[in-house]
């Protein structure tokens, strides 16, 4: 999808993209070989190309970062199908919501394995910068609120200069609204037993009792738990992009 973009370029909003669509400039290269664009003076077309020029080789060098101030926030979508491969899923539990709160997990998820940090035990500043320095793109649900700001009080500067795709903010422009929770329930997707009606409060409850206790019990049913967050959002990540595409590009088919 990224590669049928144009909403990078200045002065190209959402209406100027469908129009160029419509104009059949359906990618990157189809822009470049077009002569002429209608609507698009000789300057600003040659200025154009130099840009898009620039954003396919920085795509091409695998540099996200390149894009994350270049696309509106609610456009980082477009990223995942090309960096799909690089991107970690990310979720944290805490001792409450309050910014004086701590973090007492973070759930990483690259499509494959879990990494489960956990205060006290594997959670500290050099090893989760080294995790996270391996990926491209970071993808949450109501991260850009909660889970990155409140990565970065704990941890300044450990975060890696690359776009956050907000799966909420996607979703909620397919109508689907709420928590995590309720959008794996509107979309049929079903938790293991023993944690399927935990919530965030539950959440910060496991841990006090771990804390309290000892048992490991507790904290096992919070790594569970945790592991459900991250594994369910790469699904409703994939629901959100592959519906997206429907809807933005539908007389083009699929995209790029």
């Amino acid at each position: 999808m990224i590669r049928s973009s144009f909403i990078f370029l200045e002065r190209i909003g959402q209406q100027l993209e469908e129009d160029l669509w419509r104009q059949g400039i359906r990618d990157w290269d189809s822009f470049l070989s077009a002569k002429s664009i209608k609507g698009l003076s000789g300057i600003r077309k040659a200025y154009y190309d130099r840009k898009v020029r620039e954003a396919r080789s920085a795509l091409y060098n695998f540099n996200s970062t390149y894009f994350k101030s270049l696309l509106p926030q609610s456009e980082y979508w477009r990223l995942y199908d090309f960096f799909k491969e690089d991107a970690v899923f990310l979720d944290i539990e805490t001792t409450g919501l309050g910014w004086h709160d701590d973090i007492t997990m973070i759930g990483l998820y690259n499509g494959i394995d879990t990494k489960i940090m956990i205060k006290s035990i594997n959670l500290d500043y050099k090893a989760i910068k080294q995790e996270l320095e391996k990926y491209k793109l970071i993808v949450t649900f109501n991260g850009a609120s909660f889970d990155l700001p409140f990565i970065s009080k704990r941890y300044p500067n450990i975060l890696p200069n690359v776009p956050n795709f907000d799966v909420r903010v996607a979703a909620r422009k397919l109508g689907l609204v709420g928590g995590l929770k309720r959008i794996e329930r509107d979309m049929g997707i079903k938790r293991k037993k023993i944690v399927e009606e935990f919530n965030g409060g539950d959440a910060v409850t496991l841990w006090r009792m771990y804390k309290a206790t000892g048992d490991e019990y507790y904290l096992n049913l919070l790594v569970e738990y945790n592991e459900e967050d991250i594994i369910n959002l790469k699904t409703i990540a994939e629901h959100c992009v592959s519906n997206l595409k429907k809807s933005t590009l539908p007389a083009l088919g699929s995209p790029p």
